[in-house]
């Protein structure tokens, strides 16, 4: 990122080596986020070949196409958002196509993705840009795999459910480290990427992941992509080390003012401190402030959670081992969207051999997700008072 060339040039090149795909139609451009992340989408009829060339400043990325054909509605390029200040389309002069996308500040390209056409939506191309600045190392270590959604730019809509799935950690914090060094934030990914797929497949279900690559997310922002989404559910995916004496099994966390017991307390105080990992600092909270979040908690969301704790921990007990208290409370900063039932599941312990042996079982990662695609499939049926989600109207997904 810093100025060694002219031109930094980023060769992300999908399906097919040649520029054979011609004349695929381009309908809809979407822009979301903040100054801190941003994201662009195009929408495609099909996958096709593309490059990404980001100018030496960083302040501005060109995206070469084959020859397309863009139906776009008048003026979209000139919406400002985040970190983009606008963007141009149209031929350039290799018979091709260009999309050129203006930043107000310096970025680096966090992750890119042209996603498959599904569920009657087009392919999509998904670019996630950050900050620069704070963001060179971040973006370093990132794959290139956003989150397989779209949801968190502006103008995405759905009739389903929209379930969010957290896998904690990810980038520079690797959560707990086994004694063999495996890492959660690996385990609970691979995990995580499991039950997409199951949910997915149902068709039932709008399945978002907060982070579809090894990044770094501060809790903040994962309860705000949920917020964003406005999700029917939030998962998050855990898989700590508990230090002392054994332990092992799976358990259900949901939110509360006072913790259950004194080893949820110091589990959730042990996850709100994850941040500082980065350098940062969760906001601080007025007591009137926190108070009326954590009322609105009570009052719309905890008892969903709890219903779906419920559910979890009857179809999860069929299938692998719980905990003596398989469902507990405490005050986890990342259960804490005010208007989005949120649960935070342990898979086990990666301090037991036993359950670290599974953890990276792909038969019981099988096992466990159906188990708790289950449980959100009986949660959902039952729960009648559901809204699906939409992130349709005025867009700032990643800071609502």
């Amino acid at each position: 990122m810093r100025n060694i060339c002219l031109y930094v040039l980023i060769w992300l090149t999908f399906l097919s080596p040649v520029w054979g795909d011609e004349n695929a139609l381009v309908t809809g451009a979407r822009i979301g986020g903040d100054a801190g992340r941003t994201r662009f989408v195009l929408d495609v009829e099909r996958k096709v070949p593309f490059q990404l060339m980001l100018g030496a400043d960083g302040r501005q990325l060109e995206i070469t196409l084959p020859k397309l054909n863009f139906r776009l509605q008048n003026g979209v390029g000139n919406i400002s958002r985040g970190l983009i200040q606008g963007f141009r389309y149209g031929p350039d002069q290799q018979e091709g196509s260009r999309v050129l996308i203006d930043f107000s500040d310096r970025v680096a390209v966090a992750s890119t993705e042209f996603l498959e056409p599904r569920a009657g939506r087009p392919a999509r191309l998904v670019i996630d840009l950050i900050k620069a600045d704070a963001g060179d190392q971040e973006a370093s270590v990132t794959s290139q795999n956003p989150p397989d959604d779209d949801a968190l730019a502006a103008g995405a809509t759905t009739s389903r459910p929209v379930i969010v799935i957290d896998p904690g950690h990810g980038g520079i914090d690797p959560g707990a480290i086994s004694p063999s060094k495996t890492q959660e934030k690996d385990v609970v990914f691979a995990f995580a990427k499991s039950l997409e797929k199951l949910l997915v497949g149902t068709g039932l279900f709008e399945v978002i992941l907060t982070r579809n690559a090894d990044i770094f997310l501060s809790l903040p922002e994962r309860v705000r992509i949920a917020r964003a989404a406005k999700a029917s559910l939030f998962i998050a995916i855990h898989a700590d080390i508990y230090r002392g004496r054994t332990a092992r099994g799976t358990t259900i966390y949901t939110l509360s003012e006072r913790a259950s017991d004194a080893e949820a307390e110091a589990y959730a105080n042990k996850e709100n401190r994850a941040d500082s990992v980065a350098g940062l600092q969760l906001p601080p909270e007025t007591g009137a402030v926190a108070d009326v979040l954590f009322d609105l908690v009570q009052r719309e969301t905890k008892g969903q959670a709890m219903m779906f704790s419920l559910e979890a921990v009857a179809e999860i007990g069929k299938v692998t081992e719980l905990t003596s208290k398989p469902i507990r409370s405490a005050g986890f900063v990342v259960l804490k969207a005010p208007d989005v039932p949120s649960v935070l599941v342990e898979l086990g312990y990666l301090s037991s051999r036993e359950d670290e042996k599974l953890l990276l079982d792909e038969g019981w990662r099988q096992s466990t997700a159906q188990a708790l695609a289950r449980a959100i499939e009986k949660y959902v049926e039952r729960n009648a008072t559901l809204t699906t989600g939409s992130t349709s109207g005025p867009a700032s997904p990643l800071p609502q």
